[in-house]
């Protein structure tokens, strides 16, 4: 059952990274040409498969209670207090796993990423991610710390104050270049953006990961990929 959890877990996890980045428009789920987003509003298309991943992960979860408090509770060597609750709780939180497992399959096989709106809000955070590595820069080429931390707070909460009031685009980098305490040119600042300088070594992690970890289980179950997966949603 704690193995069972974990997966459960994992899974949630999963499911719920799945729905706050269909919130952002990033991701979708597969989406059946007649499949019914909202009951009540005809043009939502809500992460029904992750939302129901949510759902069944829970209870496993929930579920796993069940073998701990059975084990705390028994006397001085063995009661059969556990027979009925054994029969329940066992084979149900395994048909969880299955349903789990095969909703897992059913989105990874029919994801849709869109870059292009994540390049769009990478680019609306940006510019305040990149302050610091501004900071570095100038401070660098002679540039007083302090003064120039205090001018990026400045404009910070200016650029933020337009964005949240009116809605305005972020202009906090136009803000840096015309102030002249940065002596900040715009050849330096567009090398400064460059997505390279704020991802580390996320790349080649992801890449390890993937070559090490999982391509040699990909490999040893290889006979199980080709497993169909039907979801009714």
């Amino acid at each position: 059952m704690s193995v069972l959890s974990g997966i459960a877990q994992s899974a949630a996890k999963f499911s719920n990274d799945i729905r706050l980045l269909s919130h952002l428009k990033e991701v979708d789920e597969p989406f059946e040409s007649k499949q019914i987003g909202s009951s009540a509003m005809a043009y939502k298309r809500n992460p029904m498969r992750s939302e129901r991943i949510g759902s069944l992960a829970r209870y496993v979860m929930a579920d796993a209670m069940n073998p701990a408090m059975t084990a705390a509770g028994q006397w001085f060597e063995r009661t059969l207090d556990d027979s009925a609750n054994r029969r329940i709780s066992i084979p149900e939180a395994f048909l969880c796993i299955d349903g789990i497992l095969s909703l897992l399959l059913n989105i990874v096989r029919g994801i849709r990423v869109y870059p292009a709106v994540m390049g769009k809000h990478l680019n609306e955070e940006l510019p305040f991610m990149a302050t610091e590595n501004i900071l570095m820069h100038c401070v660098k080429k002679g540039g007083d710390r302090q003064a120039l931390h205090e001018a990026i707070r400045e404009h910070s909460v200016a650029t933020a104050k337009e964005i949240k009031l009116r809605g305005k685009d972020n202009d906090l980098l136009d803000r840096i270049l015309a102030d002249e305490r940065f002596h900040l040119t715009r050849e330096e600042l567009d090398s400064i953006l460059s997505v390279e300088q704020f991802i580390g070594r996320a790349k080649e992690q992801t890449e390890e990961f993937l070559y090490d970890i999982i391509r040699p289980i990909l490999e040893e179950n290889a006979s199980l990929l080709g497993m169909d997966v039907s979801i009714s949603v």
